[in-house]
């Protein structure tokens, strides 16, 4: 039996730019533009011409994409005519294969938000279909706060969808605008809607604030809507967007909807989900969220030991769907709650060869619950696990050995008699029988530590030349000024491969020097550095 057509429309362009902290440059939205069209995405919203120079400009030039590219805009104003509205003329004139109009359709948004009457709304809604339809164009509208519209008053929120496609908008797309709206709310709406409108016509567009978006999402799907729109990684104002990210994998491994739709993401594309979402938080320069569905660290993470026994017995007892299938991997966290399971299980994923019954794997297992008793945490630390690992069976080479640092931190007048605070770090290490001095000066106690670790390790300088720190936290374990600190590192190398590092100390800069030459040592493991 032929599988239905189920089209994702991405706003992250857009919607997901209305986030608190995100802003894009025009080079990152045709980068994440490019990176949609190659996951298979159906239609990708680039934002709204005229609204700033960054989009004014992206509408400007071609694009190269396979999917439909989508300006975004507000019907003709009221009290205008489609030829006397510049922002309707804005999206006109756009290159773009598609229009996305957004409309109100909750008679109370009419007549407070417009100041207008419910008749002027629906000219206004049919004239601009109209009119982007004279063009050319692909035609979609938003029907802002639809669901509080159709309960408030039915008849009114329909007329408003039924208008647009009467005048021939391709989609005409319900929003939960305000995200206020139950799972089963949306699925008797929606059920409505589509004995008026067919539902190869109809999508869904759902905001995240009860976090209830994906499930609204897929509601709308059971009733017969048969477009989605969503953002990248939930991306949106307030609590953000359907996320898309969850959204992909539901659609394509879940069987009630693997068996019914087909979407125009392959097998092959939806394993590179989890890289698609990482990308994007690098451009935004902030740390992935671990706990994301699917696509997260401890998405498949188990950190208790008989879960992990199950799981080496068969995956399927914990995980429901494969780790792979999205990009991802499967972890059985070390940690004072795992058994020989978790570690037998991690060293076999790093590599390591170990019998069930070796006395160094008994050993491994109490020195790691020990630490953790001290307030190291391995489960967040795979590097620095593995070197315990490696260490405890003897596999890691002594490469060089820092037998002095010294890290000051000073504030003076300048030259310019301006307060300024220097940083400066001196290490002193052997490599072999060579000894090396290097000095830094930082951004702070730290940073000047790591680049002074980092500058000249003499014949093993060429392995690290990639290494770079990419987030670094601090955790106080216990109150008082003598508190045990907890430093983690996230370091990344030259193939944007990451891991990260522990230390804990007293003393703050102890615990992050150990993390810093953890992930140095573990850097040079990986490069294959002879000893």
């Amino acid at each position: 039996m032929p599988r239905e057509r189920l089209y994702l429309f991405d706003t992250t362009l857009r919607d997901g730019a209305q986030m608190n902290g995100v802003d894009f440059t025009l080079q990152d939205k045709l980068a994440i533009a490019g990176m949609l069209d190659d996951l298979g995405v159906d239609y990708i919203e680039g934002g709204y011409p005229g609204a700033n120079p960054a989009d004014t400009e992206l509408f400007s030039k071609d694009r190269n994409l396979s999917g439909t590219f989508t300006a975004f805009g507000m019907t003709r104003r009221p009290g205008r005519s489609t030829s006397n509205d510049p922002g309707l003329a804005a999206l006109l004139d756009a290159k773009s294969d598609a229009i996305c109009f957004v409309a109100k359709s909750w008679d109370y948004h009419v007549r407070v938000a417009l100041e207008t009457t419910l008749d002027e709304n629906l000219d206004s809604i049919r004239e601009s279909v109209r009119a982007a339809k004279a063009r050319g164009r692909e035609v979609l509208l938003d029907c802002e706060h639809f669901f509080d519209g159709y309960k408030a008053n039915p008849a009114y929120a329909l007329a408003c969808a039924k208008a647009a496609y009467a005048e021939g908008a391709r989609w005409v797309v319900l929003c939960d605008t305000n995200g206020g709206a139950l799972p089963d709310e949306v699925e008797k709406i929606v059920a409505e809607v589509v004995k008026h409108i067919p539902g190869d016509h109809v999508g869904i567009h759902a905001h995240n604030d009860m976090e209830l978006a994906v499930a609204n999402s897929l509601a709308a799907v059971r009733s017969g809507a048969r477009q989605i729109q969503g953002t990248l990684n939930g991306l949106g104002e307030r609590c953000g967007n359907a996320n898309l990210v969850s959204i992909i994998p539901t659609l394509k491994l879940k069987s009630e909807f693997a068996e019914q739709f087909d979407i125009g993401v392959s097998e092959e594309k939806l394993a590179s989900l989890v890289r698609a979402s990482r990308t994007l938080d690098e451009m935004l320069n902030r740390a992935p969220n671990r706990h994301a569905p699917y696509v997260g660290d401890s998405a498949f993470a188990t950190k208790a030991g008989i879960h992990a026994s199950a799981i080496l017995k068969d995956p399927a007892t914990y995980e429901h769907v494969k780790p792979e299938a999205v990009g991802n991997r499967r972890k059985l966290l070390v940690s004072d709650q795992g058994g020989r399971s978790n570690v037998l299980a991690e060293l076999e994923r790093i590599g390591i060869a170990a019998e069930k019954d070796d006395p160094r794997v008994a050993r491994l297992l109490e020195v790691v619950k020990e630490r953790e008793a001290i307030g190291y945490a391995y489960e967040a630390a795979d590097a620095s696990f593995e070197l315990l690992a490696r260490r405890t069976l003897g596999t890691v080479p002594n490469y060089f050995d820092v037998t002095q640092f010294d890290v000051n931190v000073e504030q003076r007048i300048n030259a310019k008699g301006e307060r300024v605070t220097v940083t400066m770090a001196v290490v002193k290490m052997k490599v072999g029988e060579e000894r090396l001095i290097s000095a830094a000066e930082g951004n702070g106690p730290v940073n000047a530590l790591d680049l002074a670790l980092r500058k000249d390790l003499g014949k093993y300088q060429k392995h690290i030349e990639g290494l770079e720190l990419t987030d670094y936290r601090v955790r106080i374990l216990n109150g008082g000024t003598e508190a045990i600190t907890r430093v983690l590192i996230e370091s990344r190398d030259e193939n944007g491969e990451s891991w990260t590092t522990v230390g804990v100390s007293p003393n703050i800069i102890e615990a992050s020097f150990q993390a810093l030459m953890d992930s140095i040592v573990y850097k040079l493991v990986k490069s294959g550095a002879p000893a």
